[in-house]
């Protein structure tokens, strides 16, 4: 029997741990595996669910064409598009059609705006938010002749040209002309003509007046004050200016400034200023407003403003509600991962954080109920050759059947020699396995002897004489057979053992 077990089948012990090594697996692959799904899953559904991916394409009102608006709007779309994102520039006449696109277009969802031209029938059913203010635009007030003008009450009498319609110029300009008198009423007349055609118009003498709101930078301005017959008005109230109007800012043009060489302006001019703010809709995904600010930054600060450098882009003179991202950023700096990574793995990244802390809820529970798991599923399987031994112990005690005996000495020689053979069990649970081993031991010494007391047995009674002895006779050489034949019992179990 025991030939034909050692020939069709491998040893149980090998059999024993190798299926402890495949439940180990499917453990791991259940516990582990199944939670790391769950927070893949998780993650999946807030990747396309919870924060939608920052769109390709932006949609920005910017201006007229030969505008600065327009200008700043492509350095922007050339940063953009540097980091992955396209900037689609809007062309419009001015301010005023910019707030209406905002309004009207849900496709455009940014624009430059100047502070100040907010339309009084602009209704704000589409909520604004303020991204920065950009840079100051003086209001330029050129003229014709020889007098010198102290103030836009001087302008009576005389044709004005106001800006295109719809623009920020026309805005700013019919908001003051207004406010000081200078209408048809007092022999005035308004032309809404800017930019280029307007400096045109002035040179030839069509209009008497052209006011302006442009950067000091810009070439027209350099023209016009290099003009030998057009003058720049100088504001000599431009305090109150500011007082009466919160957007605007008094700003002092330094006496050559515009052109060293030539000395333009000839003297400081006193000027009142709006600041060109960047706005947008409550449409556009947070995660674009620190790329928008930060192509803002390198494209206004490479070129300081001539009025007060260094000064914006900032948060100081916006008119709508900060953006919450934008006041991140300007407090706090770019977002860490944008200043190292390319755009679009920085933000994969920030909106995955989103999950960090559900996940290490979720991980940390598994990975402290795992080893647990672990070492009860190893010593379970250890634990069941225990099952075998106690079973064997129990037979011992009415145990008659030598066949029977014989053969569980042969399952502990066979459980001994897996166990001298056995390499394979993790250092971690040696102890669980030296102990094994002891009580096969203990346990095949007490079949031993059951098995010597059974063959004594039945030797004596092999040994009976056919005819009853005398009792009274002492019998010294039965005594010390009997005595010479009993084998040694086993005290008591292994070291190691009784605490086990």
């Amino acid at each position: 029997m025991t030939e034909n077990t050692n020939h069709h089948r491998e040893s149980l012990l090998t059999e024993h741990f190798r299926e402890t090594r495949r439940q180990l697996r499917g453990l791991l692959l259940k516990v582990w595996g199944g939670g790391f799904l769950v927070v893949l899953f998780g993650f999946a559904l807030a990747w396309f669910f919870i924060q939608p991916a920052p769109p390709r394409t932006i949609v920005m009102a910017t201006g007229s064409d030969d505008g600065a608006y327009h200008r700043f709007a492509m350095q922007y779309r050339d940063y953009l598009g540097r980091q992955g994102v396209t900037l689609e520039l809007r062309p419009t006449a001015g301010s005023i059609e910019n707030y209406r696109l905002l309004e009207s277009d849900p496709e455009v969802n940014l624009a430059i705006v100047q502070g100040g031209t907010a339309p009084k029938s602009f209704s704000g059913v589409v909520e604004i938010e303020a991204l920065a203010s950009l840079y100051f635009e003086p209001l330029w007030v050129f003229y014709r002749g020889d007098e010198t003008l102290a103030d836009l009450r001087d302008l009576r009498g005389k044709t004005i040209a106001i800006g295109r319609s719809d623009s920020g110029t026309e805005s700013i300009a019919t908001l003051l002309l207004d406010e000081n008198g200078i209408d048809a009423d007092a022999g005035s007349t308004r032309v809404q003509v800017g930019g280029r055609a307007a400096a045109e118009r002035l040179k030839n003498g069509q209009v008497d007046v052209a006011m302006f709101v442009l950067s000091p930078q810009s070439t027209l301005v350099r023209e016009m004050i290099a003009s030998p017959d057009i003058q720049l008005l100088s504001f000599q109230r431009d305090d109150a200016y500011v007082r009466r109007h919160p957007f605007l800012t008094a700003v002092t043009l330094q006496r050559g400034v515009i052109d060293l060489e030539h000395d333009y302006p000839h003297q400081d001019v006193q000027l009142i200023a709006p600041a060109a703010n960047l706005i947008a809709t409550r449409s556009l995904h947070d995660a674009l407003i620190p790329l928008l600010l930060r192509a803002a930054s390198q494209t206004h600060r490479g070129r300081e403003s001539l009025l007060q450098p260094g000064r914006l882009p900032s948060t100081e003179f916006i008119e709508f509600p900060l953006n919450q991202s934008a006041r991140v950023y300007f407090e706090d700096g770019p977002p860490f991962l944008q200043k190292y990574l390319p755009f679009w793995v920085a933000s994969a990244i920030s909106r995955g954080k989103i999950l960090l802390l559900p996940a290490l809820t979720l991980l940390l529970p598994l990975f402290r109920m795992a080893p647990p798991l672990y070492r009860w599923r190893i010593r379970s399987r250890i634990y069941r050759w225990y099952e075998i031994l106690r079973g064997i112990e129990s037979e011992l005690r009415n145990e008659s059947d030598l066949q029977r005996l014989q053969k569980n000495v042969t399952t502990l020689v066979q459980m001994q020699g897996e166990l001298d053979d056995l390499k394979s069990v993790p250092l971690s649970y040696m102890e669980e396995f030296y102990n094994l081993r002891l009580h096969v031991e203990f346990v095949q010494r007490r079949v031993q002897y059951a098995i010597a007391e059974l063959d004594q047995t039945a030797a004596a009674d092999d040994e009976a004489p056919s005819e009853p002895a005398d009792p009274s006779a002492p019998n010294h050489f039965a005594a010390e057979d009997s005595a010479a034949a009993a084998p040694p019992r086993p005290d008591q179990a292994p070291d190691g053992i009784a605490d086990s």
